[in-house]
This record gives C-alpha cells, sequence and structure tokens, in this order.
C-alpha cells in the first residue's frame, strides 16, 4: 500500500485522475500495470463539484422534526433527506439512510472533515461507479498503466466499534470474489463463502491515507491479483432488502 502525498486541496472541475498519476510519478511511485487506485469519496465529490453550502438551504417541515429528535443542523438534515430514498432508522444523534444509489450509511454519506467552509458540506458523488471509471479512464491516459479504482468512504457497522473504509464505488475489477465451490483445507466444499475484496482493500488503504489531517486521499494497492471486469459494480455489494435481516 504506497500513499500519494502532496496532492493539492481538490477544487471544482480538477482531473483527478489526472492528479493521481502525476503525483505518484513525482514522489518517485508511478502507477503500473494492474494497481488498484482508492480515492477518498470527498475529493471525488469536490472535483465534480458536489459541495453544499448549508446556508443556502431552506429545511423543510420533516427536517426540523428530525434535527430536534437528533440534535442536529436542520438545514444539514434537509440534505440528508434530498439524498436519501429511505430512512432505514433514526437515532438519538445519527440518521441510517438508504441513498439513492442504494449505499446504506449514517447521515446519506454527508461528510464535514476535510472541507474548507463552516457551513459547507459534501454529499457522496451522484454516481460513485461513474466516477470510479472516469477516474480510471483519466489515469490510463496519463500513466499508459491499466488499473482498478476504489471510490471510498468511511462507515461504521452496526455490532463493532470504530469506523472502516468501504467501497462505494468501483471500476475494473469484480467487488466481490466468490469462493463458492472451492474447497478447504480438508476437501470441504465451500457453500457460503464470498469476500467482500473491494472493501478490504479500500479499509486496508486506510491505513496509510488516515482520516484526520493527514491529507492523503488517495493510496495505491500494488501486487494484489484481483478479477479484471469491465461491467461490475459495487451494487453486488448491498445485501438485497429481503436478505437483510435488520430491516
Amino acid at each position: 500500500m504506497i500513499p500519494i502525498e502532496g496532492l493539492p486541496l481538490i477544487q471544482p472541475g480538477d482531473n483527478l485522475g489526472k492528479m493521481i498519476a502525476e503525483t505518484a510519478k513525482k514522489q518517485g511511485t508511478p502507477i503500473q500495470q494492474d494497481d488498484v487506485v482508492v480515492v477518498t469519496h470527498v475529493v471525488v465529490s469536490k472535483s465534480e463539484g458536489n459541495i453544499v453550502d448549508l446556508k443556502t438551504i431552506k429545511p423543510s417541515q420533516r427536517a426540523i422534526e428530525i434535527a430536534n429528535q437528533t440534535n442536529k443542523d436542520p438545514a444539514l438534515v434537509e440534505v440528508i433527506l434530498q439524498e436519501t430514498k429511505d430512512i432505514v432508522r433514526i437515532g438519538q444523534n445519527s440518521i441510517i439512510t438508504e441513498t439513492h444509489n442504494g449505499i446504506i450509511c449514517a447521515n446519506a454519506g454527508i461528510d464535514h472533515s476535510n472541507v474548507s467552509g463552516d457551513h459547507n458540506v459534501v454529499p457522496l458523488p451522484k454516481n460513485p461507479n461513474i466516477s470510479a471509471t472516469n477516474i480510471r479512464a483519466e489515469i490510463k491516459r496519463f500513466s499508459d498503466a491499466d488499473t482498478a479504482v476504489i471510490v471510498a468512504d468511511t462507515h461504521g457497522r452496526p455490532f463493532r466499534m470504530g469506523e472502516i473504509n468501504v467501497a462505494i464505488g468501483t471500476a475494473g475489477f469484480k467487488p466481490i470474489r466468490d469462493r463458492r465451490g472451492e474447497k478447504d483445507l480438508f476437501g470441504y466444499v465451500l457453500k457460503i463463502k464470498q469476500t467482500a475484496i473491494a472493501d478490504e482493500l479500500a479499509s486496508a488503504t486506510e491505513l496509510v491515507m488516515g482520516q484526520a489531517n493527514e491529507g492523503i486521499p488517495a493510496a495505491i494497492v500494488r501486487g494484489y491479483n484481483y478479477r479484471r471486469t469491465e461491467d461490475a459494480t459495487t451494487a453486488i455489494l448491498t445485501r438485497p432488502k429481503d436478505r437483510d435481516l435488520f430491516r
């Protein structure tokens, strides 16, 4: 895992794939064929201009009611509702939602950290899989390397403390490795095993990117043998509602 250090603060309209490729080369670790590049959703949304000034938001009555329940800014709750397809659960200080892209997370994934401006927040990219595809194409154009790309976000987990990075968008590889049909050490045929490799890779890179003031929004995974494909997305990582035991 190689952190890509020295990226400037991302602005709307920036070519993120180009900047990643050039910065990796500048630091002496140019992107290579079959690398996996992991990028935080905040810089992806920034580059796409997906930034909201809460001072411009007029909260609805529903947003005001939920804000009173959760002790949140009503304007922030309104933005959360705009990004939400379904509310899964409302807690004392969090709103668990399903976004329009089917991502289940707290507060529709809206981020206030690593965002300049006291009233600015950054929602998730409009379509993280398309974002990953576009970044991958630009990385290839400026590095001549065919890679896989993960757009990552930090999520909590319902039964464990602490947050980890997960994949919310992917391009160039299959996010799940299906081990069903393989045999274990004792010849037992695996019937359930499916490994969410996109989440595992996203989580691993957080060890070199960090979450706070490190200012490292991207990293390279080198040497992992993944299954290349052009048509798989993170949709296969979301458990269907009829198989979800907690909704």
